[in-house]
């Protein structure tokens, strides 16, 4: 009688050691998570971001060095706004994809750079369409050129014997090859950049979309306010 253990003692050992177990497991998952949310930005999403910011930087850098063959190029041929609006793009995705993540209805800040990146990469996407469309044109233009020196000009047509055939003019150009040859190249490396522009502007879309909308956070919130770890789901 005097040696016998408790039923109610033994019980109350284990429980206790369940929940030490329990909190141990808590605190480690919460710990992980919370280094999953502050990295979250360390891998694809990042790389994203930067792609953006080297395409947009591309793209301006092969437009000013159109305009450097000709100032009469017009802006739709030297589209150098296409990149700016790229890298402007490009900071803010550096600006969401390396916030710590938060459940979306209790970060009103978060959730507004979402939807303006959201935007931009929409955006982007259509002026890379509209950049693709006007390259491939005056590409095909240039590539029926008929052109020859006027003084510090290029006169160029489409048909040179036919007088009244639509004619262009280059301005501060001596060489005509730099029209018919350097420019079509230009033109075509406008096309790459700004397809692949397109492409990475429809991934940052897309991962802001997945995000949103299929990722639920679920489970209870441990610690304080300040605190709080969630569980995905």
């Amino acid at each position: 009688m005097g040696s016998g253990t408790s039923p109610m003692g033994s019980t109350g050992g284990g429980n206790a050691t369940a929940g030490k177990e329990k909190k141990g497991q808590a605190e480690t998952g919460g710990s992980v998570l919370e280094e999953a949310q502050k990295c979250c930005g360390c891998r694809f999403p990042l790389l994203v971001a930067l792609l953006q910011l080297l395409l947009g930087i591309a793209v301006a850098a092969v437009a000013f060095l159109m305009v450097a063959i000709s100032s009469s190029l017009l802006p739709r041929e030297t589209p150098h706004w296409a990149g700016i609006i790229m890298i402007v793009v490009s900071l803010l995705g550096f600006v969401l994809f390396c916030i710590t993540r938060v459940p979306d209805e209790r970060a009103t800040t978060q959730f507004i750079v979402k939807l303006l990146y959201f935007f931009l990469c929409t955006m982007g996407m259509v002026i890379s369409a509209v950049v693709i469309a006007f390259q491939c044109y005056h590409y095909a233009l240039t590539n029926s050129y008929s052109c020859k020196e006027m003084g510090e000009n290029c006169l160029c047509t489409l048909d040179p014997e036919d007088p009244i055939a639509r004619t262009f003019i280059y301005s501060g150009v001596t060489d005509c090859s730099a029209i018919v040859s350097t420019l079509p190249i230009y033109y075509l490396l406008q096309m790459v950049l700004n397809l692949a522009q397109a492409i990475v502007c429809l991934v940052g879309a897309f991962l802001v979309w997945k995000r949103r909308y299929q990722v639920f956070f679920a489970g209870l919130q441990t610690g304080s306010p300040s605190t709080q770890n969630w569980q995905k789901v």
